[in-house]
């Protein structure tokens, strides 16, 4: 999920590309993946190609042929064994041993990554691009929506919100303060298509006389994240989202995204998920949206 616009650069760690390298493989895209694996399975290919073109000794391989060892060595790996290329010298067999052993732990590598991928559930828990501050019953306040773009429910979904921006400790030290700010609600039994969250700015909230300058101005983010159990699955699914200040909007509100029709059936307009609109101007508040 999206978390701001800007990028963490990390620097002085120790450099360890592959102590992650489980975790990152799980968090690819699967073209990506598989363009990993084909890529593993290619190179290990032309490397013990190279072997077969240096030690010689298979039968039906002309002489230092790189590109028809490459086919020998997927026809070993592969255990596919056409019959027109056979190692016939002791080197050639060694290589072939030791092709065989790689290749049953590629393999088994591969297909426990691969299930490790697939079994994966990722909640597609979606969030409006914008967050609102306007009045409601009476009361000034933040509104977050989000939703689940999924057909099923998430059920038991609770929820975190945080304010972060920075501050300056008397000796004048810079750093970044997580305030939680407490919502009216922060479960709901099943999620499904829409929720909006609200946390009311009175005198106990961290955001009680802040203005949208004073927000820029002290860097301000949003934090929330949700967590929940996928109805169908049963497993634990999450989701993260931060809304920097120029996307907190004072003076608007969401769009309806439900509309009841004759009947009393209730329509969902997704079209209207993302939308906001600029507060009535017969609701007194302090800011006017410029939409």
């Amino acid at each position: 999920m999206p978390t701001g616009t800007y990028e963490i650069r990390v620097v002085g760690a120790p450099f360890r590309p592959f102590r992650d390298g489980y975790h990152r493989f799980l968090g690819l895209s699967w073209g990506s993946a598989i363009g990993v694996i084909a890529a593993v399975y290619l190179a290990s290919n032309a490397l013990f190609a190279a072997l077969y073109a240096l030690v010689g000794g298979v039968q039906g391989l002309p002489n230092h042929s790189f590109s028809q060892a490459f086919f020998f060595s997927v026809q070993t790996m592969g255990t596919i064994g056409y019959g027109s290329m056979v190692p016939s010298s002791l080197a050639a067999h060694l290589v072939v041993v030791a092709e065989s052993v790689y290749s049953l732990v590629l393999v088994a590598l591969c297909t426990g990554m691969i299930f490790a991928k697939f079994s994966q559930v990722k909640g597609r828990l979606i969030f409006a691009p914008q967050a609102v501050v306007t009045l409601w019953d009476g009361m000034p306040t933040l509104s977050v929506r989000l939703g689940n773009d999924r057909g099923n429910r998430i059920v038991e979904a609770r929820v975190h919100l945080d304010l972060m921006r920075t501050r300056k400790t008397a000796e004048g030290v810079t750093f970044y303060e997580l305030t939680p700010l407490v919502p009216v609600r922060d479960r709901i039994a099943a999620l499904s298509r829409s929720w909006n969250l609200l946390h009311r700015v009175d005198a106990s909230s961290p955001l009680f006389g802040a203005t949208p300058d004073s927000l820029l101005a002290d860097e301000a983010e949003i934090l929330v994240s949700v967590m929940g159990t996928d109805e169908t699955t049963g497993q634990t699914v999450h989701g993260q989202h931060s809304f920097e200040a120029p996307a907190i909007i004072y003076g608007a509100r969401f769009r309806d995204v439900l509309t009841e029709i004759d009947g009393g059936d209730i329509v969902f307009n997704a079209g209207n998920f993302n939308l906001i609109e600029a507060t009535p101007a017969t609701e007194v508040f302090p800011y006017t949206a410029d939409l």
